[in-house]
């Protein structure tokens, strides 16, 4: 039996601000007016205590001196009315939870807390550390992971190269390259001094902070070396600290399944798009999806779609060439296994097609986003690209062609009006658009 975690024992200090709290600048159009009645806005010091308890920081001191901790600090997220006094948590199963958020402590936008892992994943990943130290029922988990070769190694490091990632399980790290390392090192914001592909500025907490990030979950870190602001199609990064992310409210494209068809046609345009741009970029790398569903995509109240959930994005370098672990079982350690097990298994990067993306979205969102939207002519058509497209047998050139003619059938089904605020007023003017 694994060892539990007791009453005494240490919370996954580097957890905290690895699992993030994640802060995207969207707006809904279904969210509450931006600035809040006072009613609505939870008492400060209630709220500053109940949120300490809640990101652990009355027993983990870990995240202190991220940037979203200084906004926690700074009482710029107050939770929702559930966080009564005394203290209660909601029940475990809720993925999600509201809050509010400013940048000023004036205006307040409302936005969901969500687990990232589940809280099961959460307590399995405890117990995996201390088991791996042979540890008793209680221990101290930071300590644990300070001890491990891998962090050893890290400590002595000071440029980050493909060997210190060696048989973590998130798809981005499956092969990188040196350039993608130094990417990750050079824009992570949770340092002082952001810019440099050395470590030399980072702290022994930096380090850790950074390697259990990539060990459990690399959204966040996506979310920094491609920022939205140079034209990723992701959400902005504002900061990261706990278990959670926070995203102020948005609608998943399931949400549009039962849409006015030039909405429907709008988004689909808009998703083959980016699957486009995440093949063919300035930067020359090539991202795949390992799976997709329709809450990995989201929709700003403007009708941008964008990639709400970027954790099962690998990234393939074309420009440098990727380092292939084929001794990667050697590697694995504790950090290998915290959230999906052991036994994971990620496909050579030499094995994906860039077809792949496409006949994702084709095979599981495009056909439920497109049934029936249209006349008998154009859905014909429609749905005879859709199951091209998604024919995984068929050669690349046959997908990538399919899903072009797909995109020149939706093209013309759009419409140009202000529910389309991202391209509104220029598609009145510009065909571009």
């Amino acid at each position: 039996m694994e060892p539990q975690l007791g009453p005494g024992a240490t919370p996954l200090c580097p957890g905290w601000p690895a699992l993030l709290l994640w802060f995207s600048a969207l707006s809904s159009s279904f969210s509450l007016p931006a600035s809040l009645t006072p009613s609505l806005v939870p008492q400060v010091r209630s709220s500053y205590n109940a949120g300490r308890t809640f990101l652990g920081l009355d027993k983990c001191n870990a995240c202190i001196g991220t940037s979203i901790c200084k906004k926690f600090f700074k009482e710029e997220i107050r939770f929702g009315n559930w966080l009564a006094s005394p203290f209660q948590l909601p029940p475990d199963y809720l993925p999600s939870y509201p809050a509010n958020y400013s940048d000023d402590s004036k205006i307040w936008r409302p936005v969901e807390i969500s687990r990232l892992v589940s809280k099961y994943q959460n307590e399995v990943s405890d117990r995996r550390i201390c088991a791996s130290a042979s540890a008793p029922k209680t221990c101290s988990i930071e300590r644990v992971l300070r001890k491990t070769e891998r962090f050893q190694k890290w400590l002595q490091a000071k440029r980050l190269t493909p060997d210190l990632v060696q048989g973590l399980p998130s798809p981005l790290l499956r092969c990188p390259s040196q350039r993608l390392l130094d990417r990750v090192v050079r824009r992570y914001a949770e340092v002082a001094d952001a810019g440099s592909i050395f470590m030399d500025h980072f702290t022994d907490r930096d380090k850790l902070r950074l390697l259990y990030t990539l060990a459990v979950n690399t959204h966040p870190i996506l979310l920094q070396i491609f920022p939205g602001a140079e034209g990723w199609p992701l959400p902005k990064y504002l900061g990261s600290c706990g278990r959670f992310f926070i995203n102020t409210s948005t609608r998943s494209l399931q949400e549009f399944y039962g849409a006015p068809p030039d909405q429907t046609a709008d988004l689909a345009y808009q998703l083959l798009g980016v699957l486009e741009s995440l093949r063919n970029n300035d930067l020359n790398y090539f991202f795949y999806f390992t799976h997709v569903d329709a809450g990995m995509f989201g929709i700003f109240s403007n009708g941008h779609l964008f990639i709400r959930n970027a954790s099962t994005l690998g990234v393939i370098d074309k420009q440098e060439g990727s380092q292939a672990f084929i001794r990667a079982e050697e590697n694995k350690d504790i950090f290998s296994c915290l959230v999906s097990g052991c036994q994971t298994q990620l496909p050579s990067c030499d094995s994906v097609p860039e077809k792949q993306n496409l006949v994702l979205v084709c095979q599981q969102l495009l056909p439920r986003l497109l049934q029936g939207k249209f006349p008998s002519v154009v859905q014909d058509e429609i749905d005879a690209m859709l199951t091209q497209c998604g024919e995984d047998t068929r050669p690349d050139p046959e997908i990538l062609g399919a899903a072009s003619r797909l995109k020149d059938i939706l093209r013309p089904l759009r419409t140009c009006d202000p529910r389309f605020a991202y391209r509104y007023p220029d598609c009145k003017y510009n065909e571009k658009f």
